[in-house]
């Protein structure tokens, strides 16, 4: 799925040596093998805020379930609304949140609140979402994650993001904030991520840091 993934200037180095350049070289090298463990992990999960946005289209008033629903300054409040079932491979999934806001002048934007879902990303892996808030546009099909969330799946990889902006028809999503992504053996932080192409490239930018457990590397080698 991943096919670039770019890290401006991480990889700069100014020694001019033989042995600053072997140095540099080694280190080069390393880094490559670390970003061979952690990139198509790290890829995957960005991919997974994609798939949490078919969950939030989900929100159509016929198909919620709903407690109640209240009309409060100009928008119909809609009290813990949720949506579960199976996919085509048999496997239960699910959304609810806290609360679902739709404007009544334009009733394309529906803010969600307090969201939680657990949907599969195969026959054993389930991926689960937890944000804050989202407000999804109908209309232009985008998503803003405003507010932080965490994406965590049951092989141990988790990412914690501060917020995102999710354009769903370009295939592009961005944030300008710190994230976090960690797994069984790395992890890789970031001041910001611009995905785009559908998750074909990807670019972490401002103190990148990726981290891999030795064992890991060994492992990839093999």
């Amino acid at each position: 799925m991943l096919n670039q993934a770019r890290f401006p200037d991480i990889f700069a180095d100014s020694g001019t040596s033989p042995a600053d350049a072997y140095a540099s070289a080694a280190r080069h090298s390393a880094r490559v093998k670390r970003l061979k463990v952690v990139l198509p992990l790290a890829a995957g999960v960005i991919a997974l805020v994609f798939a949490a946005v078919s969950f939030v289209r989900a929100f159509l008033p016929e198909e919620l379930q709903l407690e109640t629903a209240t009309i409060e300054n100009g928008k119909i409040v809609m009290q813990n609304p949720a949506i579960s079932g199976r996919n085509r491979q048999d496997i239960s999934y699910s959304m609810k949140a806290q609360r679902a806001l739709q404007d009544i002048a334009n009733p394309d934007i529906i803010t969600l609140e307090r969201i939680h879902a657990e949907m599969p990303v195969n026959e054993t892996l389930i991926a689960t979402v937890d944000a804050t808030s989202g407000i999804y546009d109908r209309g232009a099909n985008t998503l803003d994650m405003n507010a932080p969330f965490t994406i965590s799946m049951n092989n141990g990889v988790n990412a914690d993001f501060q917020s995102a902006y999710l354009d769903i028809d370009v295939g592009e999503m961005e944030t300008k904030r710190p994230i976090a992504i960690s797994m069984n053996g790395g992890s890789i932080i970031a001041q910001s991520l611009r995905m785009t192409d559908k998750g074909r490239i990807v670019t972490f930018e401002g103190m990148v840091r990726v981290n891999v457990e030795p064992s890991a590397i060994r492992k990839n080698a093999k």
